[in-house]
């Protein structure tokens, strides 16, 4: 696939290091000009390609790995049209009181709505950066772990759930936007770690919690 990364921080370098590995045409961006991010790039993910943001367009995926307080400030015409993944975690120590992630809802249904015209998947958030490269496994591999994947996109999810399983993970659907809730920070999902019968067991468990609570 054709892999975008937005930000070039511990996250997005991560991901961008597994997906060359994984045979995908990576570029990244963040919001300086690609020839301020061309050396580390060349040196921190060989095999990448530093780009201006605006060259993100026409990838199969856009990886968002910014830090969510920063949302705001992302040029959203960038994204428009495409399928991106949401890795960013709200924690208000880090990030302050954000009244909007205050609200009770997933913090991507907030990131969708102010994205627009994106068919938005929220995954990647609840796996540490140093986890990313060192903890894949080949599919069948008892060891390998699950990721929840949470989109109100049925194409989107399926595309996603085919990228995450290249990078040596489980995809498990945990179903639309608003169930990405169940794997935010402070989450029992979010703070271990889980194989895919794990995972849709924890998700069907919090999925009866969120139900009760909104009966």
């Amino acid at each position: 696939m054709k892999i975008g990364i937005l930000g070039a921080g511990r996250v997005g370098t991560a991901v961008a290091r597994q997906a060359v590995r994984a045979g995908h045409s990576v570029k990244i961006a963040t919001s300086r000009p690609a020839s301020e991010i061309k050396l580390l790039t060349e040196v921190i993910v060989p095999g990448a390609v530093a780009v201006d943001k605006e060259e993100l367009r026409g990838s199969d995926i856009i990886i968002v790995a910014v830090p969510l307080h920063k949302y705001r400030s992302i040029d959203t015409s960038v994204l428009a049209g495409h399928v991106v993944i949401d890795t960013m975690n709200y924690w208000a120590p880090v990030d302050g009181i954000m009244e909007e992630f205050e609200s009770g809802h997933s913090t991507s249904e907030v990131i969708a709505e102010f994205f627009g015209d994106v068919r938005l998947v929220k995954t990647l958030n609840h796996i540490g950066y140093g986890d990313i490269e060192v903890d894949s496994y080949p599919a069948g591999d008892p060891k390998r772990r699950a990721l929840a994947v949470a989109s109100d996109d049925d194409d989107a999810t399926r595309l996603v759930i085919n990228f995450i399983d290249s990078l040596g993970y489980d995809a498990v659907n945990a179903g639309p936007l608003s169930a990405g809730k169940t794997f935010e920070n402070g989450t029992e999902i979010f703070n271990g770690r889980h194989t895919a019968a794990q995972m849709r067991e924890l998700l069907d468990q919090c999925q009866k919690v969120l139900a009760g609570a909104n009966a």
